[in-house]
């Protein structure tokens, strides 16, 4: 997939240019009254960041497929594979950048879109009740992936830009969630974490665990 923009996300273009002339214009009238829309601009632009990763070269390597804090290493039960996994979430917060990247080299065999509610994606159950997108990848290797794309109290508006079939690289940009969500990530048993909670990570880059 092409990117068009390497620096800032092309889903933050209208916010910026719609902040930074309403600052210009009220700039002519009243620099004063002007600075809180210069200061919101200038978080538009921070939020919607995206800079380049060097993606590890490890075959094996699961990698984060967002920015934050690791907030969830534990087995859980992936619903939507119906099996046993090791479960690692990624939170983001508003300072995070959000796009969301591939954690493996795959194939997306299944989307499903749920609509849910909005709590806090910090709290455990916002992972099955929220809002949220999952993507089933199965890995070069034939393992089954389960990446989960989850708003949050403020993200309203969750992005992917993939479908099934879709073959997807390591640390390829897929998605985007807007002001803060999560990402929970669920593995075979038999892969091994390489974090902890409290762990700060970078999608793309920053490795969750390795597959056997």
């Amino acid at each position: 997939m092409n990117y068009p923009h390497p620096i800032i996300a092309r889903e933050g273009w209208p916010f910026l240019a719609a902040s930074v002339l309403l600052s210009v214009a009220v700039s002519y009238w009243c620099w004063l009254w002007a600075l809180p829309l210069w200061v919101l601009s200038l978080f538009i632009l921070q939020f919607f960041r995206d800079p380049p990763r060097q993606v590890p070269a490890q075959a094996n390597a699961i990698v984060s497929a967002a920015d934050g804090k690791v907030i969830i290493v534990e087995k859980a039960f992936d619903n939507y594979l119906k099996r046993d996994a090791l479960k690692i979430s990624v939170f983001m917060n508003v300072f995070n950048v959000h796009s969301n990247r591939s954690p493996v080299d795959g194939t997306v065999q299944q989307v499903w879109y749920f609509a849910g509610k909005f709590f806090n994606a910090a709290m455990d159950k916002a992972s099955m009740e929220n809002e949220r997108n999952a993507l089933h990848i199965k890995t070069t290797g034939g393992l089954d992936v389960t990446c989960v794309q989850v708003a949050g109290l403020i993200a309203r508006r969750i992005l992917c830009y993939v479908d099934k079939d879709s073959s997807l690289h390591k640390g390829q940009r897929f998605g985007f969630i807007r002001f803060g969500s999560r990402v929970d990530i669920y593995l075979p048993l038999t892969a091994t974490p390489k974090v902890a909670i409290g762990d700060v990570v970078s999608a793309g880059s920053s490795i969750l665990a390795e597959l056997q």
